[in-house]
């Protein structure tokens, strides 16, 4: 019987092809020994990430509760300015998203990928539909300026703002300043000259007065002023000012505006930030890259994901439901 030795150099060129076209795996980075020590690398760095994020929001659930406690009463009536409808369908959605991430990993897992793409894109939807409500809400509050700051209370005259507007304009545009300048200098001139040619009206400069004497002048004037306030009442009125009116309404209301705008924003910052993730995870998956073997973005872009909605729970209560 005879046996036949394998040639070294061959054994070696197999072992070589080995190592490198079987046993290296194209995601798994150069300084892991493994994919499962790159994968649990990232999920801890992940979660050392989202503890931070808790941190963050931490200290504004903190600034909340010190201004609920130092002012309860303006919490308990601002917050019916806030619509629940609205509030608890953005509960739903936002639950909802979580679910069909939470099976867009699972999918990522067992390689399904078309299944993937679908539950990647219907949470897509479900931030998009957040903020387009998050839209009207907010639009709904600035209508009837119900803002933070003293623009609660002193909202900004549109014609005193296209006064301001113009000027601003003027100081930009210095050609168009000393335009403006020559016609008014030409304008006194004119007045001048009319005078010249008037001397009964040039020997006095005081203006004769238009309502007559003050005895006549002072109910006339009582009478004009009280006009002008109820059209300012009236515009007030009008560009949603009407909280202003309501004698119930606590002093520093505009507190929980503040607040409100401030914890909501910032939620609706990392939904946007959720939104690129999520489409980045998309365009990966479309092209096959996820499966059994490498899930490990999405896995990951799930946790941001859960910890986004979990915020917006705590918070839809605190501002929504809780009177």
């Amino acid at each position: 019987m005879t046996s036949i030795q394998a040639d070294p150099a061959d054994h070696a060129h197999d072992h070589g092809h080995d190592d490198h076209g079987h046993g290296h795996d194209p995601h798994l980075a150069h300084h892991f020994e493994s994919m499962e020590q790159q994968f649990d690398s990232g999920k801890l760095g992940m979660w050392l990430f989202l503890a931070t994020e808790v941190l963050f929001f931490g200290g504004l659930f903190a600034a909340y509760v010190v201004l609920r406690a130092r002012n309860p009463e303006v919490f308990s009536y601002a917050s019916h300015y806030l619509d629940t409808m609205m509030g608890g369908i953005n509960t739903c959605v936002l639950i909802a998203s979580s679910l069909t991430m939470a099976l867009a990993v699972r999918y990522a897992q067992t390689g399904k990928k078309w299944p993937l793409v679908f539950c990647l894109w219907l949470t897509m939807g479900g931030a998009v539909g957040f903020l387009v409500i998050k839209y009207f809400e907010y639009t709904h509050k600035f209508h009837e300026n119900l803002v933070w700051g003293t623009g609660f209370y002193d909202p900004v005259d549109e014609q005193q703002a296209t006064d301001l507007a113009q000027v601003e304009a003027l100081l930009v545009d210095p050609i168009l300043a000393a335009k403006q300048e020559e016609n008014a200098a030409a304008a006194r001139a004119e007045s001048m000259s009319s005078l010249v040619n008037r001397p009964e009206e040039a020997a006095s400069s005081v203006a004769t007065a238009a309502l007559g004497p003050a005895g006549l002048a002072g109910p006339i004037a009582a009478e004009q002023a009280a006009i002008e306030e109820a059209d300012t009442h009236d515009a007030g009125a009008g560009h949603g000012m009407q909280h202003l009116s309501d004698p119930e309404m606590p002093v520093n209301t505009h507190l929980f505006f503040a607040i409100y705008f401030c914890m909501t924003g910032l939620h609706g910052i990392h939904v946007i930030i959720g939104m690129g993730v999520i489409g980045w995870l998309i365009w990966r998956a479309q092209r096959g890259e996820f499966g059994p073997k490498y899930f490990t973005p999405v896995d990951l872009g799930g946790l941001y994901w859960h910890i986004v909605d979990l915020i917006w729970i705590f918070l839809f209560p605190l501002f929504y439901l809780i009177h």
